[in-house]
């Protein structure tokens, strides 16, 4: 796998998953009770955006690069703003974006803990370096589909499993993520799930979601963000998340930040958001087909 993340970091399909998952880690501190953040592909914790391999590409320019100058963001937007913020701890060109890992362990608590998996010696070795000094959070040099299933149920019993893969075969990567997800589940049901997802093909998503309506999870939460249309394989025109056992309310919380995402990122005339149920507690049957009713916005 030569797959690098920091040629990635703070693009839109960056901010649509940290978003989420601030979102998420909120609702995990509404109970004192601790909680356990699982991370499968944690990557090296933090990007350096002036580095070589993030200007190769410059994609965080437009994504992060277009939302901290952005003013009037709603309040989730804010916040994950806030954690990047405090990433840079006071420097104002905000150089560096973090991963998932630190905004992890930003947010959360003391009693709270992290299992942070990276299985690229280089990236786990930076991991490793990055928190060495807080005893809340570990690191293992693992495949994370497999600690995902030696990890759950946690001693904490609440918490948050992150999938975060880097999808270099697009529906091979859907096919694995399907039964670690099973194996997973079986043996903690109540647990929460995010899968980050690309999206190139539609028709390389809708098996997937048409999967997890039949997972036998009570609520599957998917909130997408699309710049292009759907329909070719040569790029990443958009990018979701999936949430298995998705907190109550999260779809109120997300649709906001969710509606702005597409008018100041996207393509005039091209751009959309979709935030839809595929399974949600109380109702008999899920939508066969994944998302329905997008909805497309235009720039102003």
């Amino acid at each position: 796998m030569n797959y690098r993340h920091a040629f990635h970091a703070g693009n839109f399909a960056d901010v649509l998953k940290h978003m989420v998952l601030v979102a998420l880690i909120d609702s995990l501190k509404q109970k004192s009770s601790p909680f356990c953040y699982i991370d499968t592909h944690a990557g090296r914790g933090r990007y350096d955006l002036r580095g070589a391999e993030a200007r190769k590409t410059a994609e965080s320019d437009d994504g992060f690069g277009i939302l901290k100058t952005a003013s009037g963001l709603p309040p989730l937007l804010w916040k994950w703003l806030d954690v990047v913020r405090a990433c840079n701890a006071g420097d104002e060109s905000m150089r560096y974006y973090p991963g998932s890992p630190w905004i992890a362990a930003h947010l959360m608590r003391e009693g709270d803990s992290a299992q942070l998996c990276e299985l690229q010696s280089g990236e786990s070795d930076q991991l490793r370096q990055l928190f060495h000094h807080d005893p809340r959070v570990h690191v293992h040099q693992r495949d994370g589909y497999e600690a995902m299933k030696a990890f759950v149920p946690p001693k904490e019993k609440r918490g948050l499993v992150l999938i975060d893969p880097p999808f270099e075969s697009q529906e091979m990567e859907f096919r694995i993520i399907e039964k670690s997800l099973k194996a997973a589940m079986e043996k903690w049901p109540g647990g929460i799930y995010a899968i980050w997802y690309p999206i190139k093909l539609r028709s390389q998503v809708q098996p997937f979601h048409r999967w997890l309506g039949k997972s036998g999870a009570k609520r599957v939460l998917v909130a997408e963000v699309l710049l292009r249309p759907d329909d070719s394989p040569l790029r990443l025109n958009g990018t979701g998340m999936a949430i298995v056992n998705a907190p109550w309310k999260l779809d109120e919380v997300l649709r906001d930040s969710l509606r702005v995402l597409p008018k100041l990122l996207g393509t005039p005339g091209e751009s959309e958001y979709r935030l839809t149920w595929l399974v949600e507690e109380g109702k008999d049957e899920a939508p066969v087909h994944g998302p329905q009713s997008p909805h497309s916005v235009r720039r102003r």
